[in-house]
């Protein structure tokens, strides 16, 4: 989760608002984060699974959603540190089944107050949300870039090629926190924040790589 965008937004409103009463010393900047911080909070309220600990950040959301962002040696350090975290698949099982992971891919559930467990075996991937999958598409996200032909524009023909084990392991990386990779990363961390199980990102690997799979068709 980023920083809430309506946070730099209420930081400028309660900033103007005391320009326009005329106060002789206007807060600082820290002082405006904290009344807007307060004002969100005041505004949310745990309901079912969504608990009030949504709207807290890790450190790295915090760096990613400061008015300037990290600067080059911050971003390395985000990066290595979040690499060092990822959990790579036990057994080095990368590849599960493409037919489960396109189910997965098209499913926005969810996480939502409404659902009954936090437990990732009842989410989806949403992976339509941001991205084109297949050409079968008539409506997808255009936030990330296009998913088609993934695994064949990299060169995977055969997924037991050591040839392959690079994009395997960088697209299991990638998945798992895409932080590893670009520290302020829009895409959702999956197997860090634990929106999609081991055996789930199996699948969705399957989907991008398995040059069976109508990704790579």
């Amino acid at each position: 989760m980023q920083r809430h965008p309506v946070l730099l937004s209420m930081s400028a409103v309660l900033a103007a608002s005391w320009l326009v009463i005329g106060c002789a010393s206007a807060p600082t900047a820290a002082e405006l984060d904290m009344q807007a911080r307060a004002m969100i909070k005041s505004s949310f309220h745990a309901k079912g699974i969504a608990g009030m600990d949504r709207l807290d950040q890790d450190a790295v959301q915090a760096a990613c959603s400061s008015p300037t962002p990290p600067d080059e040696a911050v971003t390395r350090r985000i990066e290595a540190a979040e690499f060092a975290a990822i959990r790579w698949p036990e057994g080095g099982r990368y590849i599960g089944d493409w037919k489960v992971g396109e189910k997965l891919a098209q499913n926005g559930r969810g996480m939502t107050w409404s659902d009954a467990s936090t437990d990732p075996a009842t989410n989806g991937a949403q992976c339509y949300n941001c991205h084109q999958i297949s050409k079968q598409e008539i409506s997808y996200g255009t936030i990330g870039p296009s998913l088609y032909n993934y695994g064949k524009i990299r060169g995977v023909k055969d997924l037991s090629d050591p040839a392959s084990a690079p994009i395997i392991q960088y697209t299991w990386g990638k998945l798992w926190d895409s932080k590893a990779y670009s520290a302020c990363s829009t895409m959702p961390r999956f197997g860090h924040g634990k929106l999609l199980n081991e055996q789930q990102l199996r699948d969705v690997m399957a989907l991008l790589l398995d040059p069976q799979s109508p990704v790579n068709q």
